[in-house]
């Protein structure tokens, strides 16, 4: 009887690590309602370098970030480490505010509950107050890692969307 409980947990376990709930080329299809425009990309220096490692907390190793704009709404497709892999998010910003935070590609073992529409609604309107979410977003018990990476890309893609905001 263990050793079925034992399976079992270990089958639930290995649902959640390595998951694809989307593929990126959907996210954005959907996004745009499949009138994709052209991805553009932010090159990451100068000053816009020591902003986002404030933001991430640690330097961001990548030298460009790729993204798509029609109109008001930018859509990220950002990556960032949750506690040993990985996650893979997409955000779509609208007018500064987020208008939807989705999980596309979820590689560590414990945390998933963040892919739940439940939680990833509180990030829904929220904008940025000096370069910080406007509100506090609600921790799960045993994803904080996970948490702090999705907080984190999120605010990265308002910094973003302003910053190429100012500069277009």
């Amino acid at each position: 009887m263990i050793f079925v409980g034992l399976v079992l947990c270990s089958i639930a376990v290995s649902a959640f690590a390595g998951s694809v709930n989307q593929t990126n080329e959907d996210f954005i299809a959907e996004t745009f309602a499949d009138n994709t425009p052209k991805s553009k990309v932010v090159w990451i220096k100068n000053d816009l370098r020591p902003a986002i490692a404030t933001i991430l907390g640690h330097e961001y190793i990548g030298l460009r970030i790729r993204y798509w704009q029609q109109g008001e709404r930018t859509a990220w497709i950002l990556e960032e480490i949750g506690k040993e892999s990985p996650i893979t998010f997409g955000i779509v910003i609208t007018s500064g505010k987020v208008e939807r935070v989705k999980v596309l590609a979820y590689r560590e073992s414990r945390g998933g509950e963040i892919q739940q529409r439940a939680f990833t609604r509180q990030f829904t309107d929220a904008t940025l107050k000096e370069q910080k979410l406007d509100r506090h977003i609600d921790g799960i018990s045993g994803a904080t890692l996970s948490v702090r990476a999705m907080t984190s890309v999120v605010t990265m893609a308002l910094y973003l969307t302003e910053f190429i905001n100012q500069i277009e």
